[in-house]
């Protein structure tokens, strides 16, 4: 059934808010104005189907907000500088908090509820751990400046006095799925495993350069971008019937609450192709040792106590979902 919300949703042509527009629609949700940079070709393929009533340039979405006679009922705010390579803080903080700032306060002043993307980079090297309680945000200090950008707008959210009517700002883990065939280097360790399978018949993994971690047994909380999509479309469900709770604003985790090893990671894209898998271990570039995690894991207790008990993908059914409905054939979600 359609419905007739109208929802801003940003990064639409990017690897999540692509699917996100897709999932969208799947739910009735065709009334959706998607911003981006659209110029990129590469990213053409992820966006030009779906369903909108418009396509806004980022640039352009202060002046189209002022302007429109739409009346707009939820924001999904996933774009962002997502490259922990970029260490130039000065595009972070435009794009990542400036602009994010902008469209909370647009959402504050209209009373209309947010949903924005934060990060799992905002916990640095895990050693306060991964407990998306607000108290220890402060305390935090993540390792690149695209986890300093993230983490700078949750604080400064949390200090707000008003805000959006309902608002959650969602700690993304390891993503991967479809749609991120545009991201190269910065794409998830299955795409390019995929990549190194189909070139050369085996995987590099970096080795462990610590003590109590085994070669290709980095942990990570890897989440499939299908159970993201899920968790969001619930809680745009829920704010627009009204049935949130103002006591339940604030950051939540996103991940599966379970780490797992690269090198099962890998193990899963070998199976997705029928494949022996074929490891080698080579050498962690010098310039990133100092700044790698060797383990992440969600805490999702405050997600399940607000409401949302759906069971996630383990990591071999959402590897093996990946690469044999959408990477063995270019398929886009």
């Amino acid at each position: 059934m359609t419905k007739d919300n109208t929802i801003i949703l940003t990064g639409a042509a990017g690897f999540i808010g692509s699917c996100m527009a897709q999932h969208l629609n799947d739910n009735g949700y065709t009334n959706l104005i998607l911003v981006d940079d659209f110029g990129h070709e590469s990213k053409r393929k992820n966006w030009e189907n779906k369903e909108r009533v418009a396509c806004i340039e980022r640039k352009e979405l202060k002046d189209f907000l002022a302007q429109t006679t739409l009346s707009v009922d939820l924001i999904i705010h996933l774009g962002a500088r997502t490259d922990t390579t970029e260490f130039d803080y000065s595009i972070h903080q435009e794009l990542n908090v400036d602009y994010s700032k902008f469209i909370w306060n647009f959402c504050a002043e209209k009373q209309i509820p947010l949903i924005y993307a934060s990060s799992a980079a905002t916990y640095g090297d895990g050693e306060l751990g991964y407990n998306d309680d607000h108290e220890v945000v402060e305390e935090l200090k993540p390792l690149n400046p695209y986890g300093i950008s993230k983490n700078e707008f949750d604080k400064w959210a949390l200090k707000q006095p008003s805000g959006p009517t309902f608002w959650t700002g969602l700690k993304f883990f390891n993503i991967y799925g479809p749609n991120e065939y545009h991201k190269g280097r910065m794409a998830s360790v299955i795409w390019h495993s995929f990549n190194q399978i189909n070139d050369s018949g085996l995987v590099k993994l970096f080795k462990s350069h610590k003590e109590g971690y085994a070669d290709g047994e980095q942990l990570r909380d890897f989440v499939y971008v299908k159970d993201l999509l899920k968790v969001i479309l619930w809680m745009t469900n829920e704010m627009l019937a009204e049935n949130w709770s103002i006591d339940n604003n604030g950051l939540y985790n996103l991940g599966t609450g379970k780490a797992r090893s690269f090198e099962d990671l890998v193990k899963a894209t070998f199976k997705g192709l029928g494949i022996e898998p074929k490891i080698e271990f080579i050498d962690m570039p010098i310039d990133i040792r100092d700044k790698y995690q060797y383990f992440t894991e969600a805490n999702m207790k405050k997600l399940h106590s607000v409401g949302y008990n759906e069971d996630f993908y383990t990591l071999e059914s959402g590897v093996y979902d990946y690469v044999k409905n959408y990477l063995i054939d270019n398929i886009y979600y």
